[in-house]
């Protein structure tokens, strides 16, 4: 598997380089603009169970005691206060794994009784995922992938599968409905 490449000019009329790019772990946090601090801490702590590990004044970090996924809460001066649209430039939604389908009624139904906002559990080619929404109407997901899936984020996740292999599962895997975009080929 190819890495990515970049290219640097090394300073004004110098020579360009070429270099691997380097990977990433993974995502170290999420960072959401909020309209009131307190409201959204009470949302995060007492309906998903993240713990207020630091209050900067302008925002609050919170941790995820069983995943340690880090979420900030942040408010900015001058904020317009526009609820979230993921139909505006920028995030769509964010999206939390859940390790399978039974969790995600367990969800459901804390959403009923906790009186949260949400569209039913939807079943799609690859896995389950249920859409709610913050108090600031930010879009949240909890998804959890089905064996097929599964099995398939491990042996891209370990380098067992290349461009063109991802290109050919997917396209035996989903509805026909779906573009499968082919990898195979070099981009140029």
């Amino acid at each position: 598997m190819s890495r990515a490449r970049r290219t640097a000019t090394a300073g004004a009329g110098g020579p360009a380089m070429t270099q691997a790019a380097p990977g990433f772990a993974g995502i170290d946090h999420v960072a959401l603009t909020v309209t009131d601090l307190d409201v959204s801490e009470r949302f995060y702590t007492e309906v998903l169970g993240f713990v207020v590990v630091m209050d900067v004044g302008t925002g609050r970090i919170c941790m995820h005691p069983a995943t340690g996924f880090v979420l900030a809460l942040l408010v900015h001066d001058g904020g317009t206060g526009r609820p979230f649209s993921e139909l505006d430039v920028g995030v769509d939604h964010l999206g939390l794994a859940s390790a399978s389908r039974e969790e995600l009624e367990w969800w459901q139904a804390r959403f009923d009784d906790l009186g949260v906002r949400y569209t039913p559990i939807r079943d799609e080619t690859f896995g389950s995922h249920l859409n709610f929404r913050d108090p600031d109407d930010i879009a949240l997901e909890l998804s959890c992938s089905n064996e097929l899936m599964t099995a398939a984020q491990a042996a891209m996740a370990t380098g067992q599968m290349t461009s063109a292999d991802i290109a050919t599962f997917v396209a035996e895997n989903v509805d026909a409905s779906y573009v499968v975009r082919d990898h195979s080929a070099p981009a140029g």
